[in-house]
């Protein structure tokens, strides 16, 4: 089998993100030839502007993204919508095409019962603008995460593990 690089991206910068934990818990359902790796320089992108060039996170992020054969994105919601600091990293990719034909995996997680839903549907018009590669399969909205998520800072709930295993298949099948 051939090695396989996925990028990790949450749409959280808090130290105790429930979305960066599914992300750490995603990359123990990987099997042994793929190599995960979780961008945690979000917070050192500046704000999108045309014309302007390339900060050294911007070229961090952007450099992550075209190293990796994949890409998961874990995203909570804030008012309705993607968090801005992730919609801001993902805007510098437009003009570069970065993301475009990448294999992409989008979930959202929310302590709500709409498991992030408005959040999940902005994050894939927004991936859908960016090319993405993508199937049915490829998303996910986690409601009321924190019931899922034992005192040890595990998920522990047996259909979610289920659904972020399946994310990960699903993944790796479009990657090839």
């Amino acid at each position: 089998m051939k090695n396989i690089s996925i990028l990790g991206i949450s749409g959280s910068l808090r130290a105790d993100s429930m979305n960066t934990l599914l992300l750490k818990t995603l990359a123990d359902f990987l099997p042994g030839h793929v190599r995960f790796q979780l961008f945690e320089s979000l917070d050192e992108i500046p704000h999108f502007s045309p014309g302007i060039p390339d900060h050294g996170g911007v070229i961090r992020f952007k450099q992550a993204i075209q190293m990796a054969d994949g890409v998961i994105i874990c995203t909570p919601e804030y008012a309705f919508g993607v968090p801005g600091t992730l919609k801001n990293a993902l805007d510098w990719t437009v003009a570069t095409g970065d993301l475009n034909d990448k294999p992409v995996a989008a979930i959202s997680a929310s302590p709500l019962n709409t498991g992030g839903d408005k959040a999940l549907a902005s994050l894939l018009l927004t991936l859908t603008a960016l090319g993405t590669k993508r199937n049915d399969e490829s998303s996910l909205a986690i409601p009321n995460i924190k019931l899922k998520i034992n005192s040890l800072q595990k998920i522990s709930d047996e259909p979610t593990i289920a659904a972020l295993k399946a994310q990960c298949t699903n993944l790796l099948k479009i990657i090839g």
